[in-house]
């Protein structure tokens, strides 16, 4: 099976959902059923891994054990990497792996199970990524689990939540532009309840942080 890289470019948005508008106590978060209704929306297929916003890209499993994967990341110019199914979740890829590289590594063990409580590292990870974006020795960053799909799609999409102001519906929208992403019912819900957080009582640990040093 072949392995394809794809980069991000802006492009039109594919779907049509609304947005808030006005009062941002007025919004209300979408229904879980609106949001399955948006990834059941077909997208085109795109390769193991894809940039998703600018020097953010999300990867699967295909990708990250190919046998030339030192070549390829050097040919990305990745320098950190996210593996959002580490250790006993199924792709046991940690620092050791990546040796022979100049790569920062950042582990999360989770399983991809609906009852499995991934919010827990939303700000943390979001804040490693915003972190390795801000770089000043590279900023190039892969986000991977096994299919590329959920587990780590839902980590970059609460990163474009709380730290590039984006709503679930347009992060949503933003990243299957560029990859098919399909987080679980369960992962779905935290980030409805991100959203809620994020939107109604300004929660985004950047205006936290604003606010503090203000």
């Amino acid at each position: 099976m072949g392995l394809f890289l794809a980069s991000w470019e802006p492009g039109e948005a594919v779907f049509d959902l609304l947005e808030p508008r006005g009062n941002p106590l007025d919004y209300q978060t979408p229904e879980l059923g609106e949001l399955q209704r948006l990834l059941w929306t077909p997208v085109p297929c795109r390769g193991n891994v894809n940039e998703v916003w600018p020097n953010l890209y999300i990867g699967d499993l295909h990708f990250i054990t190919q046998l030339d994967i030192i070549i390829s990341l050097r040919r990305m110019g990745i320098t950190h990497i996210v593996n959002a199914a580490a250790g006993r979740f199924h792709i046991d890829t940690g620092a050791k792996f990546y040796r022979d590289l100049p790569v920062d590594y950042y582990g999360v063990e989770a399983d991809d199970d609906p009852k499995f409580d991934l919010s827990i590292y939303f700000y943390p990870t979001a804040k490693y990524i915003r972190a390795a974006l801000n770089s000043p020795r590279g900023k190039q960053i892969l986000v991977h689990c096994a299919m590329g799909i959920s587990r780590s799609a839902t980590l970059v999409l609460a990163f474009l939540m709380i730290y590039e102001n984006k709503n679930l519906v347009e992060a949503l929208k933003l990243v299957r532009e560029h990859r098919g992403v399909c987080p679980n019912t369960g992962f779905l819900s935290q980030l409805r309840e991100l959203d809620l957080r994020c939107v109604l009582f300004g929660l985004q640990m950047g205006e936290s942080r604003h606010r503090k040093e203000s």
